[in-house]
């Protein structure tokens, strides 16, 4: 009589076992190796993502603009190629966006038009700062996405940390993942990150926007950028410990207000791939459910192959919205009053809270729906405590217009601009209050 172990199909049963277990561990490895561990080279400590950026813009060097310009034109035409640029006022105002931000990308390139195009802080700041690290972060971001969140390691983190993400930010367990890829790679990478889950069905509607305008902020890497231009390097591990509790402080608040709490729990395509209940004890249900990801999940090439796709398509609406959008919001703040007028918005609340340079503040805050490093450019020749608190705040906003609204609004993630400016409101202002007192603490 054949023994259970001897019998050729349980042979395959625990061999097809083996072989997802090797998946889930080999491919999740790697995927956390690249986006989530911090190794020095060159001198440089970053993720190996941002290591493979800056190691192909060296070693590409002139060809990297060509090739931005070249995602920027397309970008830029695309909408109307496939022919749904009409499709609402505001897809057809964005599509007229990229189309200008390809004309403005090629002006700056090539040193034509209009001098004010041409000060470090407008158009070089933007194709630089902002296009060159995104157009070659998100494409390859993608790549190794696919070994992230293909495997298993997203259902297993999902099961761990649904006690902790459900109650407090009304998210699923998975989420976490998101919030760490946003601090720790990029918020592209973290919207990425999203909008592939959503569009499986294991995110709702209101559940994709809360982590897209809650959890999505500037990575680790920019945030050392901003403590830089502000002088608070030497207080750095304070810096960025306030600038995360903070802004999952204000995360957990919002999603209990208007306007996201009133969102659609509605899935995407009516369709909901999973339910979000386990069973304990948690760790158990944890590796099961990664197994069975591990087990349902496509070839490598495959998953990555539809990664890259993703990343691409995002590519190519992202970049020609940044030039155009970020060159308007800096021409608005550098050679007018918009934002002076903005600035009242805020000043009763920098009033309120007996800050020293109150009317600055105000004003720095102000600038920061246009682009996140602005408020830190308003407030360099100020006092080390105003410094600290636009730091936070700039952070802990999370939604600005020059690259964030753009790669939200590439997502099928249903929220408007309306939504977003009024969350980016609320984060602001509640950021304000929870860091001054830190900061009177501190300074």
């Amino acid at each position: 009589m054949e023994t259970e172990l001897s019998n050729p199909k349980t042979k395959s049963q625990m061999k097809n076992a083996n072989s997802h277990v090797w998946k889930f561990f080999i491919y999740s490895m790697i995927g956390i190796f690249m986006f989530f561990i911090p190794i020095t080279l060159n001198g440089q400590s970053s993720i190996m993502i941002d290591h493979i950026v800056s190691g192909l813009r060296h070693l590409l060097g002139n060809v990297v603009p060509y090739y931005l310009l070249l995602i920027i034109m397309i970008g830029g035409l695309y909408p109307f190629i496939k022919g749904n640029w009409k499709e609402t006022i505001v897809t057809t105002v964005f599509s007229f966006l990229k189309l200008l931000g390809v004309v403005i990308a090629f002006m700056v390139y090539f040193n034509l038009g209009p001098a004010f195009i041409f000060d470090p802080n407008m158009g070089p700041f933007l194709f630089n700062s902002l296009v060159t690290p995104v157009g070659l972060l998100v494409p390859i971001g993608s790549v190794f996405l696919a070994l992230l969140v293909g495997y298993g390691l997203l259902e297993f983190i999902g099961v761990i940390m649904k006690p902790v993400m459900r109650p407090i930010f009304q998210t699923p367990g998975r989420s976490a993942i998101d919030a760490v890829a946003s601090f720790v790679g990029s918020y592209s990478v973290g919207i990425l990150i999203t909008n592939r889950i959503f569009k499986e069905g294991k995110y709702s509607m209101k559940e994709a926007a809360i982590i897209v305008t809650g959890f999505s902020t500037v990575s680790v890497t920019f945030m050392i950028v901003v403590a830089k231009a502000l002088d608070l390097m030497f207080m750095w591990a304070i810096y960025f410990w306030t600038s995360f509790i903070i802004t999952f402080v204000v995360t957990a608040i919002t999603v209990r207000i208007w306007p996201i709490r009133n969102m659609s729990n509605e899935y995407y395509q009516g369709v909901r791939r999973e339910k979000d209940a386990y069973d304990k004890p948690l760790l158990k249900t944890a590796w099961k459910e990664a197994m069975k990801a591990a087990a349902s999940a496509p070839s490598i090439f495959e998953n990555v192959k539809q990664n890259l796709k993703d990343g691409v398509l995002m590519t190519l609406s992202i970049l020609p919205s940044i030039m155009s959008i970020g060159l308007i919001g800096l021409v608005l703040v550098e050679y007018t009053p918009v934002f002076d007028w903005l600035a009242y918005l805020f000043y009763p609340f920098t009033a309120i809270l007996g800050l020293p340079e109150a009317m600055l503040t105000a004003k720095a805050t102000s600038v920061g729906i246009v682009e996140m490093f602005l408020p830190s450019m308003v407030v360099t020749e100020a006092a080390l405590m105003t410094k600290f608190i636009i730091g936070v705040v700039s952070v802990s906003g999370i939604i600005f217009f020059s690259a964030l609204v753009p790669c939200i609004l590439s997502t099928d993630i249903p929220i408007t601009i309306r939504q977003m400016v009024i969350i980016w409101f609320e984060r602001t202002v509640l950021a304000l209050i929870l860091v001054t007192p830190i900061a009177y603490l501190l300074f």
